[in-house]
């Protein structure tokens, strides 16, 4: 348990399985190590994005301290935001770290095809991973969470200006009653409510980078498989050229109806 914890916590290029699978695909000028290295690369940046994203939800925790000390109205809101993010993010944390032990598995595996069959074992790499519905479960996470993000930038917008559309009007009475001119635009959204929403925004630059990265991943995904199937033709029809070979040599084969001409034996 130890161990898949150590390897879920480091970075996936560095897992020894990974780099001992990539060393046999290069040695072997394997056509799939492209796609592979772009499926791993992808994974790599999710990793430092979704580190991002956790640091920017500290932010918004030391916010939410300061909201919260100075009674602010967005209080409330940016509460449920950050205990909405937190359970998105450690959700997106966990369905990284499995994806990646999924990889780090299927490269172990595909090593020791290799071990025991050649290189043949790995004319279709992409059947020892089968990534693509977990990453596919990953977008659907983050498109959540990329919307959870704009709710709370939206609430927290909207309370501001009701702040100070409020506070207008108390203005209003006390100008009124020494006869001043009323002030007929509220202030925009305050600094502190901006201060309050930049680790939101932050946090959602983050997630939807991510997204990119997923996407991405999906599409080297589908990459990989096609090379599979792109084999698939080419040996089959190998195969048929062969068995026809074969066929064609026993049909010229001498019988004892048929000996061996003359010609033949010359």
């Amino acid at each position: 348990m130890a161990s898949k914890k150590a390897a879920q916590s480091q970075p996936i290029a560095e897992n020894e399985h990974v780099k001992e699978l990539l060393t046999i695909l290069k040695e072997n000028n394997a056509p799939t190590m492209k796609d592979l290295l772009s499926v791993l690369g992808h994974i790599g940046a999710m990793e430092k994005q979704l580190e991002s994203a956790v640091n920017e939800l500290s932010a918004m925790r030391r916010e939410l301290a300061e909201a919260q000390a100075q009674n602010h109205p967005v209080r409330n809101a940016l509460q449920k935001a950050v205990i909405t993010m937190q359970a998105q993010v450690l959700d997106l944390r966990d369905k990284l770290a499995e994806l990646k032990q999924h990889v780090i598995d299927g490269c172990k595996n595909a090593v020791s095809d290799f071990k025991e069959k050649g290189i043949s074992a790995l004319d279709n790499v992409a059947r020892f991973f089968n990534i693509r519905p977990m990453l596919e479960s990953m977008r659907g996470e983050l498109d959540k969470s990329i919307r959870a993000d704009d709710k709370a930038i939206a609430t927290i917008e909207t309370i501001s200006t009701e702040y100070h559309e409020a506070g207008r009007h108390l203005k209003n009475i006390g100008r009124a009653i020494i006869g001043k001119e009323a002030i007929q635009e509220a202030k925009p959204i305050g600094i502190v409510a901006k201060s309050i929403a930049a680790p939101i925004r932050a946090e959602r630059s983050c997630l939807a980078a991510m997204k990119k990265s997923v996407e991405a991943a999906i599409g080297s995904c589908c990459r990989l498989e096609e090379r599979a199937t792109e084999r698939k033709p080419s040996i089959q029809k190998d195969l048929q050229k062969y068995n026809q070979q074969i066929a064609q040599e026993k049909k010229d084969a001498p019988t004892a109806e048929r000996p061996q001409s003359t010609n033949a034996e010359r």
